[in-house]
């Protein structure tokens, strides 16, 4: 590109301008006035029109098309409103049909119409009369000196610039609208802010445009010729780099030894290959090798990317064992290993039975849920024995960190795979039973939530593709039979607990305790203490006067404790000499004592004469049943009601509510309502620093309010539970079987249940019922026709 000649520019300049000329519109260049452009000629129309003969003095009309895309005009909206007029001073038709034609910008004509589009476009045009006044100022003269020092520094940081095009600038400065197109003819700018600066009429406007033009490609080029001398200097080091490793690895060759981290990616290979990962996961392990060859060892991302690696290729993905599916040997493994639960073991066999017929099912979510020492944590140790898969146990108790569900990203000093993850290791099976112990007792904090994180882990429809943070791809855990413990249920999040089938597991009775002692726990103990089985005898006598003296629970851990504090001490009597290890030694329930101190708790019977404003309850606890003794007194006052015994706020409510009842019924109990405001009233539930809570106490707390003013003693053999109503209306509550057992254990014969719990009585055990008289209520009413005792005692009015 080539300035014209001064003279001959002149000279044509001095020709007026026809109102018609010939249209060529443009796509790929912008011709600017004094200015020469050369460019492809490849449409019809143009070709037609360099093609015509009829061109006068070669003049045509320039223009810019607003879509670069169009094929065809359909008129002015299609094209820049002010275009050139113009000189073709070359054509030549080349072999592939299109032209290559030169042509001289002469002035700006305004398109005011297309009117001809055939053989070729043809436009009716005017001068575009440009704004000069102010010009020649010595404001303007500094701007042209501005602009060409821009351009001198673009040229000096873009090499695709000729630095030969400084000088021509500088002896072609003739104003300011004439250099500043002169610049836009020489800049690399995009084919539309060339349009707006041919658009531009105001010359002083137009310089100053092409000036912000000017320096924001001189900010592009600074950058990127910073981007490029950091990218040097990095590929420099790299090859620095690899030359050494190159040579390294030449002396290596040469005193024998092998290849460092060349041989370590290639055994890494030959581990992908062996371990038939799934194809996504084959894919991102490959890309951590590729990766990894190219890191030195020295690198801290070294051992960072090789041991995600390691990760990768050490998860089971398609390792799994044969589930035993012989539905009468499992059982048979179940029963051997548990006494009781029979809900549970029925669940598994279920669950094998459908899989024994299916071939194929996704994990079931199992939650034990029970007091303490019933067996769930050990329960699953069984199940995975009886099935024979593997089994982990993940402990859950006091988690508040989700990463250690969801795993650690790899940015993080130290970061790791979740448990889940580490589990599926650990077993080095696809297919594991993984017991989440304590379910009920995860955290919260400002790390995250787990209960939340194990929504995906724990729903059957999403874990077939977990992704851990660490690991970052899917892992398929649809396969995994995830066992829940949990103590209660109140404090799982209710989107967690939807997830799980829930099975309840209730306190063991005395008989029951007696069987799994006999069977389980003693010869477990007495091998444990380095005895011989046939030399410690520990009868059923003793057995009980151990459980109803030292364990009142519902399971039997502290029992175990017990008889292992037994047996040591026989062991050390045996070691010290004292008898021989052939010696049988039977503890009876009078050595009890000797063995394990004073009882904690009296023996079992009427402990408790009947007495006026005290009532034994029923609760149910995450320890499982227990009995709650209610206390309740009176003195001179003003009506004043006092609570204490570390109650919730729904047990404070059922004090107010059983007040309320009692007085809106004085007249059925025959008392003065005048005695509420002058008395002052306490009710204490004793052992203040355990917390109670529930709706349950509410019956209770009415017959001890009614018992207190009309002087009636209660029973000490009866026990009730039960919610109370404004009405007098005794409501079902939950916990039947647990309250129940707790009223066996306690010596408590006659329990009071509400009616509509009658259903939950099939739970309970036999013996349990065929010991203890459970009568129905529906009634505040036969709650103290039932629990009172003889006739109403003299009370001070």
């Amino acid at each position: 590109m080539a300035l014209y000649s001064a003279s001959n520019s002149t000279k044509i300049m001095q020709q007026a301008v026809p109102n018609q000329l010939p249209l060529l519109p443009l796509v790929s260049v912008v011709v600017f006035p004094y200015n020469v452009a050369s460019f492809s000629v490849h449409r019809k129309p143009n070709i037609n029109l360099l093609n015509s003969n009829n061109l006068a003095d070669n003049v045509i009309c320039l223009a810019a098309q607003k879509d670069q895309q169009l094929e065809v005009i359909s008129g002015l909206s299609d094209l820049y409103e002010i275009g050139v007029s113009g000189r073709v001073i070359h054509k030549m038709n080349l072999p592939d049909g299109t032209m290559q034609a030169a042509v001289q910008g002469l002035t700006r004509v305004r398109i005011k119409k297309v009117t001809a589009f055939e053989p070729h476009y043809m436009a009716e045009v005017t001068p575009a009369r440009a704004t000069t006044a102010g010009e020649d100022t010595p404001q303007v003269h500094q701007k042209i000196v501005e602009a060409l020092e821009k351009f001198e520094i673009l040229v000096n940081l873009d090499q695709n610039y000729s630095a030969e095009l400084v000088q021509v600038l500088k002896m072609n400065i003739k104003g300011p609208g004439r250099f500043a197109d002169l610049l836009a003819t020489y800049m690399s700018l995009p084919f539309k802010t060339k349009a707006e600066i041919l658009c531009e009429l105001d010359s002083k406007k137009r310089l100053d445009f092409v000036i912000r033009l000017l320096d924001e490609e001189i900010a592009r080029q600074t950058v990127d010729r910073e981007v490029r001398q950091r990218t040097q200097i990095a590929i420099e080091k790299s090859q620095r780099e690899y030359l050494l490793r190159q040579q390294l690895k030449a002396i290596r060759n040469e005193l024998g030894e092998e290849g460092g981290a060349e041989a370590e990616v290639e055994k890494l290979r030959a581990k992908l290959e062996e371990a038939r990962l799934p194809e996504h996961a084959a894919k991102e392990c490959r890309a951590e090798i590729d990766r990894l060859s190219l890191i030195s060892e020295a690198s801290a991302e070294y051992n960072v990317v090789h041991t995600h690696i390691d990760w990768l290729l050490s998860i089971p993905w398609h390792a799994t064992t044969r589930d035993n599916l012989d539905l009468k040997r499992v059982r048979r493994v179940l029963d051997k290993d548990h006494f009781g639960l029979e809900k549970v073991k029925d669940r598994i066999i279920e669950f094998l039975a459908v899989l024994k017929l299916k071939k194929e099912l996704k994990g079931p979510i199992l939650c034990l849920v029970g007091p303490p020492g019933v067996g769930k944590t050990s329960l699953g140790r069984s199940v995975a024995r009886a099935m024979g898969r593997k089994f982990e146990r993940i402990s859950l108790g006091g988690l508040s960190d989700d990463s250690e569900i969801m795993g650690h990203r790899r940015t993080y000093v130290g970061a790791m795979p979740g448990r889940i993850i580490q589990s599926l290791k650990k077993a080095g099976s696809a297919n594991p039973i993984l017991m989440l112990d304590e379910i009920d007792k995860l955290g919260r904090d400002m790390r995250g939530d787990p209960g939340a994180a194990l929504l995906e882990v724990l729903d059957p429809e999403q874990n077939h593709a977990f992704v851990d943070r660490y690991i970052d791809v899917a892992v398929d855990l649809s396969k995994v039979l995830f066992i829940c413990t949990a103590n209660v249920l109140d404090t799982i999040p209710g989107p967690l607990r939807d997830r799980m089938e829930v099975i309840q597991l209730s306190g063991y009775t005395l008989e029951e305790k007696e069987q799994i002692a006999r069977t389980y726990i003693i010869p477990r103990q007495v091998e444990a203490a380095g005895l011989k089985p046939d030399k410690i005898r520990l009868p059923n006598r003793t057995v009980r006067e151990i459980v109803r003296g030292y364990t009142r629970e519902a399971g039997l851990r502290n029992f175990e404790r017990r008889v292992a504090a037994i047996c040591r001490k026989i062991a050390t009597r045996v070691a010290a000499g004292e008898i021989s290890s052939d010696t049988v030694v039977e503890v009876t329930p009078d050595q009890v004592e000797h063995y394990l101190g004073q009882r904690l708790w009296l023996p079992e019977g009427p402990t408790r004469k009947p007495e006026v404003g005290v009532v034994t309850g029923l609760a149910w606890t995450a320890m499982g049943g227990d009995t709650l003794l209610i206390e309740s007194a009176r003195y001179k006052g003003t009506g004043q009601v006092k609570v204490t015994g570390s109650l919730g706020d729904v047990m404070k409510e059922s004090v107010t509510t059983a007040l309320s009842y009692v007085r809106s019924h004085s007249a059925e109990w025959g008392i003065d309502p005048e005695e509420f405001a002058r008395w002052d009233l306490h009710l204490h539930f004793p052992e203040g620093a355990v917390p109670k809570d529930g709706p349950s106490a509410g019956v209770t707390i009415t017959t001890a309010l009614i018992s207190l003013f009309t002087g009636r003693p209660v029973r000490g053999d009866v026990a009730m539970t039960g919610e109370v109503t404004l009405r007098g209306k005794v409501l079902p509550v939950g916990g039947i079987k647990e309250k129940v057992l707790a009223a066996y254990r306690s010596g408590v014969r006659h329990v009071l249940l509400p009616k509509q719990n009658e259903k939950d009585l099939q739970d309970v055990p036999k013996e349990a019922r065929k010991a203890v008289k459970i009568t129905l209520t529906e009634d505040v009413s036969e709650n103290v026709k039932a629990a009172m005792a003889g006739k109403p005692r003299p009370v001070k009015r």
